[in-house]
């Protein structure tokens, strides 16, 4: 059976980060969910869709979103470890174990869609988090 989703985040990664949390705050005046620093997620007015931007660890290496450092689709779940087991059944290439990011709160892992992009199933481990 097919684990919950719950929420989505889609995160961009930007070069000049400081210049889209002015656009999106400022512009087109997306709610401020959460700063973790070198991210914000911003609430598409709602709690189950978000758009987080962040700060670019590097030059794009590529225009192409599907490279590192362009887009993340994040699904987001209660069951990250249900999920895992559910893509390794079907057959899916899972480079990674669900495993808890300190920096962040959040038990996540990652793999590619057939077309190359970075698909990340994802839990937030932190109280702060908007419910469903």
């Amino acid at each position: 059976m097919r684990p919950p989703l719950d929420q989505q985040v889609t995160f961009l990664y930007a070069d000049d980060a400081e210049a889209c949390w002015r656009f999106y705050e400022e512009m087109l005046e997306l709610p401020l969910v959460q700063d973790q620093g070198s991210v914000r997620i911003y609430s598409l007015d709602g709690s189950r869709a978000f758009l987080g931007v962040c700060r670019a660890r590097g030059p794009r290496a590529s225009e192409d979103p599907r490279v590192v450092g362009g887009v993340v689709f994040t699904l987001v779940s209660r069951d990250v470890e249900g999920w895992h087991a559910f893509l390794a059944a079907k057959g899916v290439t899972l480079p990674m174990a669900p495993t808890y990011s300190e920096a962040y709160r959040i038990t996540h892992f990652f793999f590619k869609d057939p077309a190359g992009y970075t698909i990340e199933i994802q839990r937030f481990e932190r109280p702060d988090w908007p419910a469903i």
